[in-house]
């Protein structure tokens, strides 16, 4: 297991590619879901200097998240399916990129500081057991490469035991 990630790209794509050999070797042979997916979280705010909060949120309820392991200023703790990005992520099962917070119905504002944000759905035997959700005190921070390879990331989450 690495005990450190490091990443020479300079263009996003480059690092996202750097990255998930990296969380790979971080997750083999771990089986505690809360180690990796905090290993995940962390290796993930290094890769991404644009991001403000990194972290999951997990189905615990039928329909309900629960605030996972993070990185950034404390979060909301429970949210309901089909409610703000996440739940709406999470109903939808599929990939949300948000350019303006502002202009997303619904959103719930956990950081008041937060402009933009994506989350994409961790699928297990077609249902969604958790989120992973990036912000960034930036508006339109995150686009369809960040989709992409975030996408790959959660493939990966989706290995683990749930």
């Amino acid at each position: 297991m690495a005990d450190s990630v490091a990443f020479a790209g300079t263009s996003k794509r480059e690092r996202y590619a750097e990255l998930l050999p990296q969380l790979a070797s971080l997750v083999d042979g771990e089986s505690d879901l809360v180690a990796n997916l905090a290993n995940i979280t962390a290796a993930l705010r290094a890769c991404l200097p644009i991001a403000s909060w990194v972290g999951f949120y997990v189905t615990r309820a039928p329909n309900e998240l629960v605030l996972g392991p993070f990185q950034g200023n404390v979060a909301c703790v429970r949210i309901a399916f089909g409610r703000g990005v996440c739940g709406t992520a999470a109903a939808e099962r599929r990939t949300i990129v948000v350019e303006d917070v502002d202009a997303f119905p619904g959103h719930i504002a956990c950081d008041a500081g937060s402009k933009s944000e994506i989350v994409v759905p961790i699928m297990t035997g077609g249902r969604c057991v958790a989120v992973l959700d990036v912000d960034s005190y930036e508006r339109a921070a995150f686009d369809a490469v960040d989709a992409e390879w975030l996408g790959k990331v959660a493939e990966l989450a989706a290995t683990l035991r749930w």
